[in-house]
């Protein structure tokens, strides 16, 4: 997983610059980590992810936070 062109967003100056980390895995399938702890490893696909930004930008996901 190492190998994985990671990454962070720019927004992630709070929490020691923690945050989560994404990257293209090939074969329409996307990775995420934690950047504080790497080995905290998601799978999941192009559409999944886009699916959930899209609610996210939304505000389906507010009451989280």
């Amino acid at each position: 997983m190492s190998d994985y062109d990671w990454q962070k967003s720019t927004f992630s100056q709070g929490n020691n610059g923690n945050c989560i980390e994404v990257a293209d895995a090939g074969n329409g399938m996307i990775v995420m980590r934690e950047s504080d702890d790497p080995s905290v490893i998601v799978t999941t696909t192009q559409a999944k992810l886009d699916a959930f930004i899209k609610g996210a930008k939304a505000g389906e996901f507010d009451h989280f936070v």
